[in-house]
This record gives C-alpha cells, sequence and structure tokens, in this order.
C-alpha cells in the first residue's frame, strides 16, 4: 500500500521533477556507480514523512539511508521544497480560490526526542523536548504560512512572524485566535497591518466551534496524519522547515483534488 495514494502523489511528482536540475547519468569510461534516480528518492521520503520511520528502516540495498539523507540535503541547498510549496498553493489560488476574508492562526506542539536547533522543553510534555508550529490558514484550512519554534515559546510572540510569512492578506481580514493572544501587543499588532482580531477573551469560556478556529485545528489534524512532523527527530531547523513544507504540498494538492 502507498504511502500517499498516486492520484495525489503523481501531479506533485510531476511538478516537482520540473523542477529538478538536469543531470548526466551516463558515464563514459563507465567507472562510476549509477546515480539512483530521484523519482525512487522522492518516494522514500514520502513514505518517512507519512509513517515517520527512520531513514535507515526506509532504504534498501539499492537506496541507502546516506544517500536518502544526502539528496535531502540537495534539494534543501536548492530551494526545491519551498518552491513546490509556493507553486501548489498559487495553483489552488487560481483553480479555486483562497478565502482571505477569514484567517485563523494557532499553535501546535509535538515532541522532538532528539533535542536540536528548534527543540525546547514542552510545556505539556512534563518538560520534554518538542516543537510547537504556529500556523495560520485561510477560512477553509490551506495552509498560508508556518512558522517552528521550541515547544516553551508562547504563542503571542510568533503570531507576528506567521503573518508575515504571507504578505497578501487584505486589508481588514478577520484574523480568529484563542485566548492566549488576547494582549495589548497582539491587538496592536493587528491593527497595525490593517486587520481585525477576532480574539477570545480570557477567563470566559469559548466553545471551538463558536468561531473559525476549529479550521485551523483540523488543518492541525492533517499535518499530526504525517507522522514525520509529531515525531520529529530532526536536529536542523533547515530540514525540519523541509518536512512541513514537503507535508504542506501534500495537503495543497490534497485539497485542489478533491
Amino acid at each position: 500500500m502507498p504511502a500517499v495514494p498516486p492520484y495525489i502523489i503523481e501531479p506533485v511528482w510531476e511538478q516537482f521533477e520540473a523542477l529538478l536540475p538536469e543531470r548526466k547519468t551516463d558515464h563514459p569510461f563507465g567507472c562510476h556507480r549509477p546515480r539512483i534516480p530521484d523519482r525512487v528518492v522522492f518516494e522514500k521520503l514520502v513514505a518517512v514523512l507519512v509513517f515517520g520511520c527512520a531513514y535507515w528502516r526506509i532504504a534498501e540495498e539499492g537506496c541507502s539511508a546516506t544517500t536518502l539523507r544526502r539528496r535531502r540535503d540537495e534539494w534543501i541547498e536548492m530551494g526545491l521544497m519551498e518552491a513546490l510549496e509556493g507553486i501548489a498553493l498559487a495553483a489552488y489560488d487560481r483553480i479555486i480560490g483562497l478565502d482571505l476574508a477569514d484567517v485563523c492562526v494557532d499553535g501546535c506542539i509535538t515532541k522532538a526526542p532528539c533535542g536540536g536547533e528548534k527543540a525546547g522543553k514542552s510545556p505539556v510534555d512534563r518538560g520534554k523536548q518538542g516543537i510547537k508550529r504556529s500556523t495560520m490558514v485561510d477560512a477553509n484550512g490551506i495552509p498560508l504560512g508556518v512558522l517552528s519554534a521550541p515547544a516553551n515559546h508562547h504563542d503571542s510572540p510568533l503570531h507576528g512572524p506567521t503573518l508575515e510569512a504571507f504578505a497578501d492578506l487584505p486589508e481588514q481580514a478577520s484574523v480568529h485566535l484563542d485566548k492566549a493572544y488576547d494582549s495589548k501587543v497582539t491587538r496592536r499588532l493587528l491593527e497595525e497591518r490593517a486587520l481585525v482580531g477576532v480574539i477570545s477573551e480570557k477567563g470566559n469560556k469559548a466553545p471551538l466551534t463558536g468561531g473559525l478556529r476549529w479550521v485551523v485545528e483540523r488543518t492541525n489534524s492533517w499535518h499530526n496524519a504525517h507522522k514525520k512532523l509529531v515525531w520529529c527527530t530532526e536536529r536542523e531547523d533547515r530540514v525540519i522547515d523541509f518536512w512541513i513544507a514537503f507535508s504542506n504540498v501534500i495537503i495543497m494538492v490534497r485539497r485542489l483534488i478533491r
């Protein structure tokens, strides 16, 4: 059974393949080992994303764990996954249209057992190492920007950088937030950007379905279906962002096809 259905992964691969640089795979003297096809590496990285397994568990005789990490690093250096994420978002906006009249922002804490550049003590997991994703979505749950930070970072200071991840928010758009963002700093930040804050007040119970906050919670669950984000063993910032961008691409293409 494939990690991702073929009807989703095929268009993702076709666009990703178009971004890859041309390479010579034949050597006139026959003294070099043939390069592992990019398609083979791509499919194995999809399995790593979905199942969250270690590279050596998904590797095989024809494609080692070292090859998977090396090819992943090559693609990170070329910025291919970020470019693919931008293409997927633009395609969704062109075909269906982003609903930017209402956007939602919220944080989600996951585990980071190996520590690393983006790991911090989790306030919801007995101080174990964790990562927080601050996610902004449109009214239909399409991820517009995701910022990763240590788990011990409060949601409120991450709000500004998360909004900056998507520069095309219209003026007077409603930003739906939970009570963790209820502060003068957050309201001032929204006013400076000509945005309207719909914020749950501290001390008052607000049901999740009372506004549009459930939309970003649903997107968090879509991200968490990709177990590499739930149990992140990566230690480098750039690699974590690679997997987040990869997850965003699959989410957007799935929603676009449906």
